[in-house]
C-alpha cells in the first residue's frame, strides 16, 4: 500500500478500534491458482502482543482452507469510513483557484499466517462471542442458545474456524492532514452538511432483493 508518511497511523489501539468498528474484512490468500479473495467478519484480540490475533470462520464448503498455500502469508484488509471531499470545500478555491478533488478514507493491513481450525468447541465458543458482541446493542439480543441445539450443532457442522496471529500490522489514515487549517476546517463543515446514508441505502438493496 502506497503509504505517505504523513497518512501512517502506527497506534495498534487505533488500529484495533477501527477493525473493531469495521469488523468485516477482506481475506487475500494464496492458492495454486493464484490469489483468492474472501469477505469474512473478523474478531481482534490484542494478545500476543504487539499487534494480537484475528479470529473468524467460513463455511466448510469454501475451499478457501483448503487451498490457501500452507505457510503462505495472507492480507486481511478492514476499509473504513470513507468519503468523496469536494474542493469547492475549501477556502483555498476561493482564494488561488488550485484544488482538486479527492478521497478521504481510513484502512488498515494486517498480515499474517493463516490456521484453519476444524474443532467444534472452538468453533462454539467464537461463534457465540461473535454474535454477542454484535447483538448486545439491541433491545433483546437474540442468543445462540435460543436456537434448537441439534440446529446449531448442524451449522456449527457447516463451518470452519481461521486464526490468523498478526505479524504486520499497517493503517493509513487519509483525512485532508496536507491541507491547512483553514481547509480542514472547511471538509468538516462540508461533510456535516453531505451525511452519508449507507444504512438506508442498504435497507432499499433488501427492498430490492428476491428470495433464491
Amino acid at each position: 500500500m502506497y503509504l505517505p508518511k504523513h497518512f501512517e497511523e502506527t497506534r495498534v489501539e487505533v488500529l484495533h478500534g477501527l477493525i473493531r468498528a469495521y469488523p468485516f474484512g477482506t481475506l487475500a490468500t494464496l492458492t495454486a491458482r493464484g490469489l483468492d479473495a474472501n469477505h469474512i467478519p473478523f474478531e481482534v484480540d490484542p494478545d500476543p502482543s504487539p499487534f494480537g490475533t484475528l479470529r473468524g470462520h467460513v463455511a466448510r464448503a469454501n475451499p478457501v482452507w483448503r487451498e490457501t498455500s500452507p505457510g503462505a502469508e495472507a492480507l486481511v484488509i478492514f476499509q473504513g469510513p470513507d468519503t468523496f471531499i469536494s474542493p469547492s470545500w475549501y477556502r483555498t478555491k476561493r482564494e488561488t483557484g488550485k484544488v482538486v478533488p479527492t478521497w478521504n478514507y481510513a484502512v488498515v493491513h494486517a498480515h499474517g499466517t493463516p490456521r484453519f481450525i476444524d474443532d467444534r468447541t472452538w468453533l462454539r465458543g467464537f461463534v457465540e462471542k461473535l454474535t454477542d458482541r454484535h447483538e448486545a446493542r439491541r433491545r433483546e439480543p437474540w442468543k445462540v442458545t435460543d436456537a434448537p441445539a441439534d440446529y446449531i450443532d448442524k451449522q456449527i457442522g457447516a463451518i470452519i474456524g481461521l486464526e490468523i496471529p498478526i505479524t504486520r500490522l499497517i493503517g493509513k489514515w487519509k483525512v485532508s492532514q496536507n491541507r491547512p487549517p483553514h481547509d480542514r476546517a472547511g471538509v468538516v463543515e462540508g461533510l456535516m452538511r453531505d451525511a452519508q446514508r449507507s444504512a438506508e441505502v442498504m435497507a432499499e438493496l433488501v427492498r430490492q432483493s428476491k428470495s433464491k
